[in-house]
């Protein structure tokens, strides 16, 4: 186990950045086309073919989902990615032509200090098709593909991931950008509202603090024009439908309630996808597949955390600290 979502069999993910820019875009690729879902609860979303994961559309799966930077401009990651696909001979057959099925969401870095002046088209495409290229089992976390520029409300964002197995022996992970409109740590820091859910000192081993006073449950946000989003993947090994593939997106938005200090507001686009890769059937089918929408939220969370944990500092005047640049000192060291 890496915890990683590349745990879960059936799926590779690969990332690619542009530092001047200070964004970039991380994918998932699907050894084959894989039932898929999403649920959009933020306020402000920027996605791509997200309306045909529904579980009353015809596609059965898709072959990959993108996350990356650039907020409705970066939604041209998705075409890199279907030519790396086309490339290959990937894609879902119509006729003679085999068009490859790549949904997409992304997060608003556009005021992180990266130059955006990239001239008449965005350079996401491209960037794209370089993640698409280096996909494997092992990938970075922190400031990383589409996790380079994000930010929180008062630290340094970025790409994380974990996993976990069930009871029932399913193997679940979630893969998450984390550009939050709010905060991941309580108050000024240093815990992490997720610290109840850590595993093996993955985000510093600090735990919870005895209370939590009103002033650090005070809600804070990114203030003046900004919106801000987490985006994120949720994959299982599990046999799944569309519909339950469905309710997991739902249930799994309870990570994001739990390990950020707020989620799914109107300023923000918070958007999970859905995966099942369909190596391992339920057994008892309600039992299992609530153990799986209950590991599913538990991963988001730790995800969330370790994003933040894992980030650098952007290196522009006024950039956000990283949580290493201010509480390295704190770690457990476990």
């Amino acid at each position: 186990m890496r915890n990683l979502i590349t745990d879960v069999p059936g799926l590779r993910v690969g990332n690619a950045q542009d530092e001047a820019l200070a964004s970039g875009v991380t994918v998932a690729l699907f050894d084959t086309p894989t039932v898929a879902s999403c649920a959009v609860l933020g306020g402000a979303p920027a996605t791509r073919e997200t309306d045909l994961l529904e579980p009353d559309k015809m596609v059965p799966g898709i072959h990959a989902v993108v996350l990356s930077g650039g907020s409705a401009l970066g939604l041209d990651a998705a075409g890199g990615v279907q030519a790396f696909l086309r490339e290959r001979g990937i894609g879902f057959q119509v006729g003679n032509v085999r068009i490859p099925l790549v949904s997409q969401a992304a997060i608003f870095d556009m005021l992180n200090g990266g130059d955006k002046d990239w001239g008449r088209y965005p350079p996401y495409r491209e960037l794209a098709y370089e993640a698409a290229r280096n996909a494997g089992p092992d990938f970075a976390l922190g400031t990383a593909g589409g996790g380079y520029g994000a930010t929180t409300a008062n630290l340094k964002g970025g790409l994380g991931s974990a996993s976990a197995v069930t009871a029932s022996g399913h193997t679940v992970g979630a893969l998450v950008v984390v550009n939050a409109i709010a905060s991941a740590v309580i108050g000024n820091g240093p815990h992490f509202w997720a610290a109840a859910l850590e595993e093996g000192g993955e985000f510093g081993g600090l735990g919870l603090p005895g209370t939590v006073p009103p002033d650090d449950r005070r809600p804070v946000w990114k203030g003046g024009p900004q919106p801000a989003t987490t985006i994120a993947l949720v994959a299982t090994d599990a046999i799944l439908s569309k519909a339950q593939a469905k309710r997991l997106a739902v249930s799994s938005h309870g990570g994001l309630a739990r390990s950020l200090r707020f989620a799914n507001g109107l300023f923000d686009g918070d958007t999970i996808f859905t995966a099942a890769t369909g190596r391992k059937p339920l057994g008892d089918e309600a039992a299992d597949f609530t153990h799986i929408t209950v590991a599913a939220a538990d991963c988001l969370a730790r995800a969330v955390a370790r994003g933040v944990y894992e980030a650098a500092a952007l290196p522009f005047p006024g950039a956000l600290p990283a949580w290493r640049d201010l509480f390295a000192q704190n770690r457990s060291g476990r």
